[in-house]
């Protein structure tokens, strides 16, 4: 069984720092590839980063490249993002996704966290 479950999540100030985890099992972490999508109140679900370690590549979205660091800790089968220098509009819902293996544009997913709160607030 497939199970993604995300953690970290909270309330920060503007310019403040978390770190999410994604705590994985049921399929081969090592060579999967992961993603954190999330979705802001009164909006569509928006992606934020992926990582696929096999081969090295990480991908960050506009909005947060320089701020958030995608990693993984295959001994762990972990996921991470650390979130720096955080903004209101980044105040979200943030899920854990494993990418499919059949190759899709846009990227697919067909696992899923439960999903942790981030609040960006003063």
């Amino acid at each position: 069984e497939v199970q993604l479950v995300e953690s970290g999540g909270g309330l920060v100030q503007p310019g403040g720092s978390l770190r999410l985890s994604c705590a994985a099992s049921g399929f081969t972490f090592s060579s999967s590839a992961m993603s954190w999508v999330r979705r802001a109140p009164g909006k569509g679900l928006e992606w934020v980063s992926s990582i696929y370690s096999y081969i090295s590549n990480t991908y960050y979205a506009d909005s947060v490249k320089g701020r958030f660091t995608i990693s993984t800790d295959n001994a762990k089968n972990t996921l991470y993002l650390q979130m720096n220098s955080l903004k209101s509009e980044d105040t979200a819902v943030y899920y854990c996704a494993k990418v499919t293996v059949v190759p899709a544009r846009p990227p697919a997913y067909d696992y899923w966290g439960q999903g942790t709160q981030v609040t960006v607030s003063s």
